[in-house]
């Protein structure tokens, strides 16, 4: 009785091998449990109409799970948003070439900070000099990097009204932390600590990063100012 029970619960792809239970003299006991522990239920599909179907797949399998290696390196790390292109910064910095070092802004809340990033390449026309065996960006031009994205913030008619300039008049308790190289992307964070609206003088802290590493900060105080000679 418990081998007809069995036969008529299993699937009829199952049952077409019957003949090679006759042929093996195969005995069921009536206390015999079929086991499947090393493979796991997926899906099971009856139907009165149709014969069933029973898969079993790897109980460690995944197919829904990719590891980052698989992922191409190319595809793997987004951009980094733009907030200003250059076209807009030029249209706030006075800056040129050679001197614009600042080729986007990722992030900026008015008044209060702006995050920008320079693109360090070997192209840059300070590396024949510095050194033409050891490329390492100028510590003096990270500062001047700094100072340009916090004139960004300066600039804007949120904080200083829009002058037309905006000048150094010191810089505090500046540390380089790790050299700069061609290939390396600069980070940089200005954030405005104490404004003087009457005298255009502003006090702002700065840090730029590579690689989510500190390589430079220091304190910067600004003045704004109008190129007229008036």
């Amino acid at each position: 009785m418990a081998s007809t029970a069995l036969s008529h619960s299993l699937s009829s792809p199952l049952n077409s091998h019957s003949s090679l239970s006759h042929r093996t003299n195969l005995t069921l006991s009536p206390n015999y449990t079929p086991s499947i522990s090393p493979l796991k239920l997926r899906s099971l599909s009856l139907s009165s109409t149709t014969p069933s179907f029973v898969t079993f797949a790897s109980s460690d399998a995944s197919a829904t799970n990719i590891s980052n290696d698989e992922i191409p390196i190319e595809k793997r790390f987004p951009a980094f948003p733009t907030v200003m292109d250059i076209n807009q910064i030029r249209d706030i910095l006075p800056h040129r070439f050679p001197f614009l070092l600042v080729d986007r802004v990722v992030e900026y809340t008015p008044g209060v900070s702006a995050v920008a990033i320079k693109n360090v390449t070997i192209n840059d026309n300070f590396f024949p000099g510095h050194f033409p065996e050891r490329p390492i960006m100028p510590g003096v031009l990270m500062i001047e990097a700094m100072a340009q994205v916090g004139g960004l913030v300066m600039l804007q008619p949120e904080v200083g009204g829009s002058r037309d300039n905006f000048f150094f008049a010191g810089i505090d308790k500046v540390r380089f932390r790790k050299p700069v190289i061609a290939g390396d992307t600069l980070v940089m964070r200005m954030t405005l600590v104490k404004l003087q609206k009457r005298f255009g003088i502003a006090k702002m802290e700065g840090k730029a990063y590579v690689g989510g590493e500190v390589v430079c900060e220091g304190e910067f105080l600004m003045a704004m100012g109008s190129s007229s000679s008036e």
